[in-house]
This record gives C-alpha cells, sequence and structure tokens, in this order.
C-alpha cells in the first residue's frame, strides 16, 4: 500500500495498544495494519479519546433539559440564556503535558479549551482554572505552582479572555501528577451553533491555523525509532502555544461562521488531524480523504503517519462548500491565518490517507471510531485508608483554638489564592461583576444577550478519596451553593474525571462510585451534565492521586446590582443557614493532624436543594447582602474570609450550632460539610429571613453581628479570639511562601 512502511513485531504494545486489541485491530480491517495505520489506531483507541474504561459509567449522567442547545458528543456544551443567545461552555484536562513542561502544558491547556468552545461558533468569555500541586514545602510543587500559573496568564492575558475565578489545592498524592484543568465559558447568538459532524460528499476539508510540526507526536515515535538516534530532527516536542495566532484564529473562524461559510467545524486537539476526521467523519456518517502533502507543514520530512498524529496547536478543520472555498481562503488571507484545501468529504465511509498519489492508510471510519473494545470495571473497595497519612504539624498538638484557626488560615490549600489570581487579567472585555476573591462564584454581565450568569468550579481530591460517592455529591452541591451565594440558578454542568489507573479494583471502584454520586446529585438537583471530559492514570509509582472530580456549572441570575458578595459590613446579622452537620472526617484539621481516614457524613441533598434555593432566593430580592458557603476549614475559616473581606470583625456563638447537630464545639468550628451557608444582612431582613426559612423547612440558625477589629466565636468547651489583622496575615501567607509579595 503506498509508501507506508510495515509495522516491527510488538510495536502496538509501545503504542499502548494490548495484544488482544492489536488482534481485534486485524480481525476488523481483515489484515495487518501499517505504521500509519497503526499510528492512528493507537490514538483513537487511547484512554484519552476513547474513554474505554468509562463510556459506559458515563451513560449514568442525566444530560437533558429545556436549556440544553448541545450535549455531549460535541465539542462543548451549549444552554439558552435567552432571547436568541447561547451560553457555551466545558472543562478538560492537561495534566501529563503541564508535569512535564508546567508553562507550556497550562498554556496550551487554555489554548485547547478555547478552541472546544469557539468551534460551537462562541466567543470565548471566560476561563476557570482547577489546579492541584503536591505539597507547598515541596521544591518540585512550587516550581510546577509557579510556572503552571504563569502558563495560564500568558495565554489568557495575551488572548484577551479573562481567567474570572478557579481553585488551587496542595495535598501530597498529587506531587508527581499535578492537575491542571481549564473551563472556558463563550457567548454565541444561537442560530451561529455549529456541529462538527461533516456532511455533503465532494465537501473540501480545510485546514484552518498554525502549520503542522512534531508537537505532542510522543509514544508514536516508536514507529520511527529507527531515525531517532540519528539526530533530534525527528523526537517528539512539547506542545509549544501561539496565543496571537489562535487570536487571529478565533476571529477568522467567527467571521467564517458569521458569513454562513462552513459546514462545520472542528478543534484539532489530542490525536490532530487522526481524531478531527475521525469525529467529523463518524458523527456525519460520511468518508473522508486526505493528502498528507496538502498538510503545511513546519518542518521537513515529516512521515505520513506524523503528520496524522501531530498535536501542533492552533489549528481547526473546516468542511466548505467548493462554492465557498475562494471566499473562505481570502477571509483567512485577510486575517493571516493559515489554509489549505487538504481532503475532501466522501460517502465511502472510509478514512483514506494518501501521500500525493499514494494511498498510505485506508481504513474504516466504523472500525477506526467505534471499534475500541469498551471495558467492564472490576471494583473492589479497600480496606482502610490506602494513603500515605499526611506528616502531622506537630505544633497543633496543644494548640489552642486560635493557634488551630491560624494554623487552618495558613495552610496553602486554605489560604488566599491572590498570589496566582492577580498574574490573571479578570476584567478585559468587561463582562466580570464579581472578580476573583471579591464573591463565591464569577459574575458576567451580558449586555449584548441582555443576560447575568454565574461560573463557578469546585472539587476536593481528598474528601473524595474519604468517601467517592459523598465525596462527589458534595462537590455538585458546592458548585450550586456559590451559584446561589450570588443569586445564580445553574443551568448546566460539565465536569473533569481526574483518577488513577482503572484497572486496578480501588480505583475502579472509586470511579464507579464517584459517577454515581456525580449522576444522583445532578439528578436531584435538575442540572444536566453536557459534557466534560476524563483524564486517567493519574499515578506514579508512589501511587494515584486523589480521585479528583472536578465539576464545573454555569447559572443565570436576574439582576447584576444584586449579585451577593463576601464581605461583611459592620452592623450586619450573621446567620447559617442549611443542612450542615459539622464533622472532622476527611477535613482540612483532621489533614493537618495526620488523621485521614474512610468515611463521610451523608449529604442530604434534597434538604440542601431547599437550602440552596433559599439562599439564591433571598439574594435576589436583597434580604441577604453577603454570603458564602461553608466548605475547607469550617465555619470558622468561612467566617474569616468574610471578615477579611470586608475589614471588619464579627462576634458569633456556635452552641446553637453545636446542640442542634450534637457535635463537639471543635467540630461546630472546624468541621466540615455539605449544605451549609453563612449569610449576613440588615437585622430586620435576616429575622424575616428566619421565619421563612422555618416556613420552607431549612434549618436557620442566627449566630452573631459583624463589629470591631476581632475575630471571637464562643464554642463549647473553647473559644477562639483573634485580631483580624493577624487572621489576615496567616490568610494571606501563601505568597510569601512563593517568595514573592501578595
Amino acid at each position: 500500500m503506498g509508501d507506508a512502511a510495515q509495522i516491527t513485531p510488538g510495536a502496538h504494545r509501545e503504542l499502548g495498544l494490548t495484544d488482544f486489541e492489536f488482534d481485534r485491530i486485524g480481525e476488523l480491517i481483515g489484515r495487518e495494519p501499517n505504521e500509519v495505520e497503526l499510528a492512528m489506531f493507537s490514538l483513537l483507541w487511547s484512554e484519552h479519546c476513547a474513554y474505554k474504561h468509562s463510556r459506559k459509567l458515563l451513560r449514568r449522567l442525566p444530560t437533558e433539559g429545556e436549556r440544553v442547545l448541545m450535549g455531549p458528543g460535541e465539542n462543548a456544551g451549549a444552554v439558552s440564556v435567552g432571547a436568541g443567545w447561547a451560553l457555551a461552555f466545558k472543562v478538560e484536562s492537561h495534566n501529563h503535558p503541564s508535569a512535564v513542561e508546567p508553562f507550556q502544558g497550562a498554556a496550551t491547556g487554555v489554548g485547547g479549551i478555547l478552541r472546544d468552545v469557539f468551534a460551537l461558533g462562541a466567543r470565548p468569555i471566560a476561563v476557570l482554572d482547577s489546579l492541584r500541586f503536591g505539597e507547598l514545602d515541596s521544591e518540585r510543587s512550587r516550581y510546577l505552582f509557579e510556572r503552571v500559573v504563569a502558563g495560564i496568564g500568558h495565554y489568557g492575558n495575551s488572548i484577551g479572555v479573562p481567567t474570572v475565578g478557579g481553585e488551587v489545592y496542595f495535598e501530597a498524592p498529587y506531587e508527581q501528577n499535578c492537575l491542571v484543568n481549564a473551563m472556558c465559558v463563550g457567548l454565541a447568538p444561537a442560530g451561529r451553533l455549529v456541529r462538527s459532524a461533516a456532511s455533503g460528499p465532494g465537501n473540501v476539508l480545510v485546514l484552518l491555523g498554525a502549520a503542522t510540526g512534531r508537537d505532542g507526536i510522543g509514544g508514536a515515535s516508536v514507529l520511527a525509532s529507527a531515525e531517532l538516534e540519528e539526530g533530534d530532527e525527528k523526537r517528539p516536542s512539547v506542545q509549544i502555544g501561539d496565543p496571537f495566532e489562535e487570536s487571529k484564529l478565533l476571529e477568522c473562524c467567527l467571521e467564517l461562521l458569521d458569513r454562513g461559510l462552513l459546514v462545520a467545524l472542528q478543534d484539532l486537539g489530542a490525536a490532530g488531524l487522526t481524531s478531527a476526521c475521525g469525529e467529523m467523519a463518524a458523527k456525519g456518517r460520511v468518508g473522508i480523504e486526505i493528502d498528507v502533502e496538502r498538510v503545511p507543514l513546519r518542518e521537513a520530512g515529516m512521515a505520513p503517519f506524523e503528520v496524522m498524529v501531530s498535536e501542533s496547536q492552533e489549528r481547526m478543520l473546516a468542511v466548505v462548500e467548493p462554492r465557498n472555498l475562494e471566499r473562505v481562503l481570502d477571509i483567512c488571507a485577510r486575517w493571516e491565518t493559515g489554509a489549505a484545501p487538504i481532503g475532501e468529504v466522501t460517502g465511502s465511509g472510509r478514512i483514506v490517507v494518501t501521500r500525493g498519489g499514494d494511498v498510505v492508510g485506508d481504513l474504516e471510519v466504523a472500525a477506526l471510531v467505534d471499534g475500541c473494545p469498551l471495558y467492564d470495571l472490576e471494583p473492589a473497595e479497600p480496606e482502610g485508608w490506602i494513603y500515605p497519612q499526611p506528616a502531622a504539624d506537630p505544633e497543633l498538638g496543644g494548640a489552642d483554638r486560635g493557634a488551630l484557626l491560624l494554623a487552618l488560615l495558613a495552610s496553602p490549600s486554605v489560604a488566599s489564592k491572590e498570589w496566582a489570581y492577580e498574574q490573571y487579567d479578570s476584567i478585559v472585555l468587561s463582562h466580570t461583576v464579581r472578580r476573583p476573591g471579591s464573591a463565591d462564584a464569577a459574575v458576567l454581565h451580558l449586555a449584548e444577550a441582555g443576560a447575568t450568569v454565574a461560573v463557578a468550579i469546585d472539587g476536593n481530591g481528598r474528601r473524595v478519596a474519604c468517601d467517592p460517592y459523598h465525596g462527589t455529591v458534595e462537590a455538585v452541591l458546592e458548585c450550586a451553593q456559590n451559584l446561589a451565594c450570588v443569586g445564580a440558578e445553574p443551568l448546566g454542568l460539565t465536569n473533569c474525571l481526574n483518577f488513577g489507573n482503572p484497572e486496578k479494583p480501588h480505583v475502579a471502584w472509586q470511579l464507579d462510585r464517584s459517577v454515581r454520586g456525580l449522576a444522583d446529585a445532578c439528578r436531584a438537583l435538575g442540572v444536566p451534565v453536557v459534557g466534560g471530559n476524563v483524564s486517567l492514570y493519574n499515578e506514579a509509582e508512589s501511587g494515584p492521586i486523589y480521585p479528583t472530580p472536578v465539576v464545573g456549572m454555569v447559572g443565570e441570575l436576574a439582576d447584576p446590582r444584586r449579585a451577593g458578595e463576601l464581605a461583611l459590613v459592620a452592623g450586619q446579622r450573621i446567620a447559617l443557614a442549611g443542612p450542615f452537620s459539622p464533622s472532622l472526617a476527611g477535613s482540612e484539621l483532621a489533614k493537618l493532624r495526620g488523621a485521614l481516614g474512610p468515611g463521610l457524613p451523608r449529604s442530604d441533598v434534597e434538604r440542601a436543594g431547599a437550602a440552596i434555593a433559599f439562599v439564591r432566593d433571598a439574594v435576589r430580592a436583597g434580604d441577604v447582602e453577603c454570603a458564602h458557603d461553608v466548605s475547607d476549614g469550617g465555619i470558622a475559616c468561612a467566617l474569616a474570609e468574610m471578615a477579611i473581606a470586608g475589614g471588619v470583625g464579627a462576634r458569633v456563638h456556635l452552641g446553637p450550632l453545636a446542640e442542634l447537630r450534637g457535635c463537639s464545639g471543635e467540630a461546630a468550628l472546624f468541621g466540615e460539610g455539605a449544605g451549609g451557608f453563612l449569610i449576613a444582612g440588615d437585622a430586620a431582613r435576616l429575622a424575616a429571613l428566619g421565619a421563612a426559612a422555618q416556613a420552607a423547612g431549612v434549618d436557620f440558625i442566627e449566630l452573631g453581628s459583624a463589629g470591631g477589629d476581632r475575630l471571637l466565636l464562643d464554642a463549647p468547651g473553647g473559644d477562639v479570639s483573634l485580631s483580624l489583622a493577624e487572621a489576615e496575615r496567616a490568610w494571606r501567607s501563601l505568597g510569601e511562601r512563593m517568595g514573592k509579595p501578595a
């Protein structure tokens, strides 16, 4: 077949294919694949592309809703925000590249998620990120943290898309496998949304954007192993992002869509042309023929398989009717965006790769895209705590409760992330109503759509490790609570499931239970899952990461002027709303004491959902001026964050909570769990809210008031008394630990 080289025995194993899968390929195509075909199969049958260990589980998720315009299966999901406008959004991982080269790994992760969104025809308007690193006292973790933040800031700031929110955790199991998850939100006229399915035999395939190099070829380089020793020209390189190239590509694609010149559009991300061609052909039930000699190359002498699997950034694949080709090329030239016709849509149901006039690959689309075997997991619940215990802080042994609060506020996972988000432009495009650090969710006013939306991203791998089901339920509830704190009602959810090796029974059990928790929580709250990503095999010799499902949620609110915020104001009354039942199990304090173990309190999703709706309505009505969900570090940390934001002290009494929940004073202060809100406002309005909460069956406890310059928390067995200045110094300490002022 043409000039495609035949493969050496065992090459498939080095590409990640099992003997069973290689034999299956032979059965499907009726012969042994050549090097081009094997490279294509190795990528589309990889876990990253095929979801072969998770696809069956993902069928549990609720995906339909009256506002859903596009669900799973497209480049991103999309929901209606009214008046003919759509909000597109998705979250994806770039974990392994970021561990190898953190700056470019994070930068290209942002670039890739932006392309996923504008591949639908939506203009990106916001980015959020969810990051995990090893403990901050590790030199490697500090380096990764610094370079990942720099990469995110570089790409987002350069392309002019604000980074409006996110989260960062530091835990030992992420030492060798950092997690870099990026979420993008985009806005589009609903009528401009475009799908990725190729159609119309005879239509032209046009490759848009940057030239193709050997970026990200990775394992497929074994197919050229004989030449690797001869020089560096054949070696795979880390993907390099160019935000200015992507900016031109973005504007060019949106203009082409505005003018109705594209039939379909697909991002070139993982697996490059192989994935783009395969997915477009499969969705459209058509064939595709592509000539690799017509692909603009950045490096001379690339083999056909390299062209097909390159992951060079800033590229899109479009389907164009022949009559529109010249107009498309003219617009691309005006935007100084590369554009090359490289093939056409056919009715054959096959992907045919040629080099000049020679066929170097010829595969049935169904075999390549849908033929990958899907595996059943073999889950088994582990006995006891399977992760190393974190080192206990020796200074906490006899510490009073004030010292415990200072230690928690200084803990890198709880401390202010201002050092990171101050490196991001959060207000470019002028949509941002609530900046990072000012509220529990980002708030964006979209004047062109006459809508205001909120966005949040959440997850806590340590708590999911304690209980995969209830920890995941908590993550969904926390995201919905964050939206409620600004007065927003959820419209849809996206997720990124970061886990270890699913072939190991305990990881399979974590994944199975987590997906079940995600499905149950979304169904109970009525929130559809419109898309997401799965990242597996995140582990090293030291063991797997914590199971880390990350959820991103978008919602809408009526009046941006009434969007809730964090800052307390002197004279406000403070109350606790919701079915919050504090427990030290899996908490940040348990971690600092080196006392983690399996088990979390059960989350009452129905009661939490009622509290979410209650707080959301109160914020919208203006009855609550300040709202914050109770999460890491418990009520004590949540109150301190509100006080620091407002520059005012507070005094609260936690005895009634401890009595109601039957918990210790220490748990009332520092315990964690789902469903709790600290809310503040005018005394008369808060009293009226208490009566309304009782009628609605929502737990409501008045705790105290804001004022003075100290944090005073009364609890059974010992109180907390700290100056606001002491608390703020501890909370802002992360920047100093990074060697820079916060």
